[in-house]
């Protein structure tokens, strides 16, 4: 802790308790802060383990419906049909708004499944496949969303918790030294003036009793 070089006046004193009584308001804010962010990056990053288990499970049955296209028709073919699909799939982005941050919200609207493959040179397995990978995009647009959440989360947190550290171990100490260097000084200073006053009335009184008695 160090000491702030400011004189030990009573405004001086007044002014710091001020801002003291500030900083501590402040750290008091900016701890809640932290702490929902904390639960705020938890809870999403629960939800992100989720989804990436939804997305592993939905892609092991894409790829499982992929390979027996590719057994069924050839790969050669099911590229072919491939290049002949036509869907149009929309993301939506919208805003969410937590403790002053703007965390991007993502939803996905896939086109209704329809017939893209003609009847002659494909299999059922490939409308398998077209469906599995229809399925899987919802958990992949839910998951970049909580990721970049994350990502946005875990900066905030660190600036907070910078500026908690800032207050609590640089601010906070600091002035209350300071303040109490000055209340020190203050009080001093008032028994060095009742000091002065005593000896001056004890002065007063001798040289009144001595002017009596002559």
């Amino acid at each position: 802790m160090a000491k702030l070089n400011i004189a030990p006046t009573k405004s001086n004193l007044l002014s710091l308790k001020r801002q003291l009584a500030f900083a501590e308001e402040g750290y008091d804010l900016l701890e809640q802060k932290r702490q929902i962010l904390i639960f705020e990056l938890m809870s999403r990053l629960k939800r992100a383990r989720a989804v990436e288990q939804k997305i592993a499970e939905a892609f092991k049955g894409a790829f499982s419906a992929l390979r027996e296209a590719e057994l069924d028709i050839g790969s050669a073919s099911l590229d072919r049909a491939a290049l002949g699909v036509r869907m149009d799939h929309q993301v939506n982005l919208s805003d969410q708004h937590l403790m002053g941050m703007r965390i991007p919200h993502l939803t996905v609207q896939t086109e209704p499944l329809s017939v893209q493959f003609g009847v002659g040179g494909t299999s059922a397995s490939a409308d398998l496949t077209m469906r599995r990978f229809v399925e899987a995009l919802p958990f992949l647009v839910e998951l970049a969303e909580l990721e970049n959440a994350l990502l946005r989360l875990a900066h905030e947190l660190r600036k907070t918790q910078r500026r908690c550290n800032a207050l609590s171990k640089l601010f906070i100490p600091n002035y209350s030294e300071t303040i109490g260097y000055i209340m020190g000084s203050l009080e001093e200073r008032e028994r060095e003036s009742l000091i002065i006053l005593k000896m001056i009335r004890d002065r007063l009184a001798q040289m009144q009793e001595a002017q009596q008695l002559s």
